[in-house]
C-alpha cells in the first residue's frame, strides 16, 4: 500500500518494545495494585509499602485536603457526577467559573477539556486545515521528533489536511529552512519533554517574528510548577497577551493535581470554532463534576502564596537530588530525572532493586526512548520529605554501583 507506515509503525513498536514490557511485568514492575495509605506511601496487597517516584503530581496537590474537599463540595452542590451531554449545548455554571478563574490566572482564553490528549486530537487537525491560523490558510506542519505520543498520534489525520514533516529534536536550522520554503508553517512540540529537556522557546519566538511561524506547545509537565500563577514554562515567555499564532495545551492531572486538560488561546482565536469542530472538545464528554470542584480548589491555591511555597519546596528537592545523583538534566530545576542505563534488561533490574528498597521508579525503554538507551525515570515532588529523599538518593547510588 502506497504511503504505508509514513507516520506510525505499530508492528515495529510492538515487536521491539513488548519484550521489555513483558520483562518488567515478570519483575513485578507493572500492574501493581495498591491502595493509598494517606501517609505518603502506597500499599500492596501483601502489606509492603513504597513511595511512588513515578507520580506527576509534582506539587502534591492531588492529595491536598482542600482540593479533595473541593471535589466533594461541588459534587454535593450539583448532585450529579456528570452532565453526559456536549458542553456545546449544555454546561454547568461551575465549569464556566473554573475556566474564568484559569483564564484570569494564565492571561489567556482557557477551555477545559477531558484530557490534554483530547485537546490535541481536536486542535491539531484544525491547525492543519488552517482554521486556527490568522489568515485561515493551510500550513506545512512540522512535528518535533520528540513531541509526545499524544500529538504524534494525530499526524496521519493532519496529513489528510496538509503536508506533515518531522524535524530532528530542537533543530532550528531544519525548521528555518522549512519556513524559508513555505509561506505558512506550524510547529508542534512539548514545552518541557517527558524525558527531560525543554523546547528552545525564545528561538522559536524569533522564528515566529521573522516568518509568522505558528506554534503549538504541550506544556503539561511544566504547568503549575513554573510561572508566578502556575502558567507553565512557555506562557511567561510570551508577554502579557497570548498572540494569535500560539496555542498552549496542558494536562490538569499533573502539577495542577486534579483531572482534565486545558487549552490556552489568544484573545482573537476562535473559541467558538474550537467548541464546534474540535472533535473530542465538543462531544458528550464534559469534565466530571468532582474534577471541576477539585479544579476550582486548585485554582484558588494557584492564586495564593501557597503556590510559591510548594514550587520552592519542589525546587529544593530537585537541587538536593542533583547534588547527590548525576543525570543529564542536572541543573534544569525540572522534576523529571532520567538515569541512563543502556540495556533494557539492566534498567528493569535496577527498577526492581529500587522497589525492594521502598521506592518505585519506572524503567523506560523503547518505544519511550530509542532502542539500547533505556534508563530509570524518577519524578520528584514537593511533598517528598527530606528524610525520604535522602533514602532515595542512597538507594539510587547503591543500585547504580558496579557489582563485583
Amino acid at each position: 500500500m502506497e504511503g504505508k507506515n509514513r507516520y506510525r509503525n505499530s508492528e515495529s513498536m510492538i515487536v521491539h518494545g513488548n519484550p521489555s514490557f513483558q520483562a518488567a511485568k515478570e519483575a513485578g514492575l507493572l500492574d501493581l495494585v495498591v491502595h493509598h495509605t494517606g501517609r505518603g506511601t502506597l500499599a500492596l496487597a501483601d502489606g509492603r509499602e513504597f513511595i511512588n517516584m513515578c507520580s506527576c503530581s509534582y506539587l502534591g496537590l492531588d492529595s491536598e485536603p482542600s482540593v479533595v474537599q473541593g471535589a466533594i463540595d461541588v459534587l454535593q452542590q450539583e448532585r450529579t457526577l456528570d452532565m453526559s451531554v456536549s458542553r456545546l449545548r449544555i454546561r454547568l455554571a461551575v465549569l464556566d467559573e473554573l475556566e474564568a478563574r484559569l483564564s484570569a490566572l494564565w492571561r489567556a482564553q482557557v477551555i477545559v477539556t477531558t484530557t490534554a490528549s483530547a485537546a490535541s486530537a481536536g486542535l491539531l487537525p484544525l491547525i492543519a486545515s488552517g482554521h486556527l491560523l490568522p489568515d485561515g490558510r493551510r500550513p506545512v506542519m512540522v512535528f518535533d521528533k520528540s513531541a509526545h505520543f499524544s500529538m504524534n498520534l494525530i499526524k496521519p489525520i493532519c496529513a489528510d489536511e496538509t503536508e506533515v514533516l518531522t524535524a530532528p529534536h530542537n533543530d532550528l536550522g531544519f525548521l528555518e529552512d522549512v519556513c524559508r520554503r513555505n509561506a505558512r508553517v506550524a510547529y508542534v512540540a512539548d514545552g518541557f519533554y517527558s524525558m527531560g529537556g525543554a523546547a528552545v522557546v525564545k528561538d522559536l519566538l524569533s522564528l515566529q517574528d521573522r516568518y509568522g511561524l505558528f506554534l503549538y506547545f504541550d506544556d503539561s509537565h511544566a504547568l503549575s510548577i513554573s510561572g508566578a500563577a502556575g502558567e507553565g514554562f512557555v506562557r511567561p515567555l510570551l508577554g502579557s497577551e497570548l498572540n494569535p499564532r500560539t496555542v498552549i495545551i496542558a494536562s490538569l492531572a499533573k502539577g495542577f493535581g486534579t483531572a482534565g486538560g486545558a487549552v490556552m488561546l489568544g484573545p482573537r482565536q476562535h473559541a467558538d470554532l474550537v467548541g464546534r469542530f474540535a472533535g473530542p472538545l465538543g462531544w458528550s464528554q464534559s469534565l466530571a463534576v468532582p474534577a471541576i470542584g477539585a479544579g476550582l480548589a486548585s485554582a484558588r491555591i494557584h492564586g495564593s502564596p501557597e503556590l510559591a511555597k510548594r514550587q520552592q519546596a519542589l525546587r529544593a528537592n530537585i537541587r538536593y537530588f542533583d547534588e547527590r545523583v548525576p543525570t543529564r538534566t542536572a541543573g534544569e530545576d525540572f522534576p523529571i530525572k532520567v538515569i541512563d542505563v543502556g540495556p533494557e534488561e539492566a534498567a528493569v533490574e535496577r527498577s526492581r532493586r529500587l522497589l525492594a528498597r521502598g521506592f518505585y521508579a519506572s524503567a523506560v525503554f523503547f518505544p519511550i526512548v530509542p532502542r539500547g538507551r533505556a534508563g530509570l525515570r524518577i519524578m520528584l515532588r514537593a511533598n517528598v520529605s527530606r528524610e525520604a529523599l535522602e533514602r532515595l538518593c542512597d538507594a539510587v547510588r547503591e543500585i547504580s554501583a558496579p557489582t563485583a
